[in-house]
Formats: C-alpha cells, structure tokens, sequence
C-alpha cells in the first residue's frame, strides 16, 4: 500500500501573521476604550459637587430644571436674592400652576406672580436646553444661572453649551443631604444613580458629536423625547 502524503494545514504563514495583528489591534483597540471610558467617569465624578457652592455675581436670568428636591425653592432663593431678572422653570407638568408654585413659598408669592415663567413642553435634558435657548433668546438674556441636581449638572452644562454657545453659564449644582454626608460609592442607589448619569452624559457627548450646530435664530419648538 503506498504511503499518503501528511495532510497539510490550512492557511499560510502570512495569514497566521495577519490573524495575529488582528487580534492584538482589537485588543488594544478594548484596553484604549476601556482607558477613555474609565478616565472619562473619573472627570465625571470629579465633576459632580459634594457641596452647594455661594453665587456672588448676577446674571440676566436663572433656569432650574425639574426632577430634584429643592431645586425649584433652591432657584427662587436666587431670584429673591437678585441674582436674575426672571426665573424659568422647565420641564413642570401641564397642570401645575404659578399659583401653585406660589402657595408652595408662600414668602415669595408676589415674585412668582411676577417674574416666573413656566416651560411645559420639555420632557427631557435635551428639550430643557431647547428651551432655555428659546426663552433667554426671546428675552435677550445672554447669561444664566443653571439650577439642577450636582449629579445632573455636568450633562445639563453640555446641553446647554450646545444651544447656547454665546451665553455665559453659572452653575449651581443642588446637593443632595445623601450625597453631601457620604461619598457616593458607599451607597449602592447612590452609585447607580451617578453610574446611570455617567452613561448619560456619555450617550449625549456621542449625540452631538454628530448632530447640527442649531441656528441662532431657531425658535422652533415641540416635544423632545422620554424624559430622562
């Protein structure tokens, strides 16, 4: 019987190469992504204040967005103290009232009648920017005071920057009492709620990486989204 030949293994030499290269760029490529997605949360959490901060300078108008305790008397704390000419609320359900908001500070109802403007139409981070643009732009504010959550600033300030490059941006970041008497990562809620916010602030610096620059002018408006 005459011998076979060895059977041969598919493939050459430089495909093994090729293969090889290949699965060292990939994982480079998931060590890097890993890297920027660490160092970015790391920026982030640096990012978000454990402790309110005191405003000393005015500006032309305070928005504060809903969604947090002691958000909105935070904002009318502000607005009494002269720091802006008006105070928008953005984001408020359809049924809430000035009058509402009012009774809830009953030491500052003739200011609420007065210099309160309310936003219905927002429903989420990105509406809450579009409108702000569109209420300090009919005002022809050019600097604003921004109130919400710490955890919730630095995604706000990005949207916010987004619609309204030539504006000049205070934040006031609410602290929580949960976040101001313990660091977040010793309470499990807590760290996935700034786990949660991180992803986020992520997905929107993704968003308008690709997204148009919105016009100065534009005063369109509208719904915008699930509310998040």
């Amino acid at each position: 019987m005459a011998d076979h030949a060895p059977e041969r293994v598919p493939g050459t030499p430089s495909t093994w190469r090729a293969l090889r290269l290949l699965a060292r760029a990939v994982m480079v490529a998931v060590v890097a992504g890993a890297a920027i997605i660490c160092g970015g949360f790391v920026w982030f959490v640096y990012h978000v204040p454990a402790e309110e901060i005191a405003i000393h300078s005015n500006a032309d108008g305070i928005v504060v967005l809903t969604g947090g305790a002691s958000r909105i008397a935070d904002a009318i704390d502000l607005l009494a103290a002269g720091r802006g000419k008006r105070l928008l609320i953005s984001g408020v359900h359809r049924t809430t009232t000035t009058a509402e908001i009012a009774r809830i500070n009953p030491r500052y109802e003739g200011l609420v009648a007065c210099c309160v403007d309310l936003d219905y139409s927002a429903v989420n981070t990105v509406g809450n920017a579009i409108e702000t643009r569109r209420w300090a732009r009919a005002r022809g504010f050019t600097s604003l005071i921004v109130v919400t959550s710490a955890y919730h600033m630095p995604r706000t300030m990005a949207e916010l920057e987004k619609q309204l490059p030539d504006t000049v941006l205070v934040p006031f970041p609410v602290v929580t009492e949960k976040l101001r008497n313990e660091p977040w990562w010793a309470s499990a809620p807590t760290a996935r709620l700034i786990l949660s916010e991180y992803a986020k602030f992520v997905v929107a610096q993704l968003r308008m990486r690709i997204e148009p620059v919105p016009g100065l002018t534009d005063t369109s408006g509208g719904r915008h989204g699930a509310k998040s």
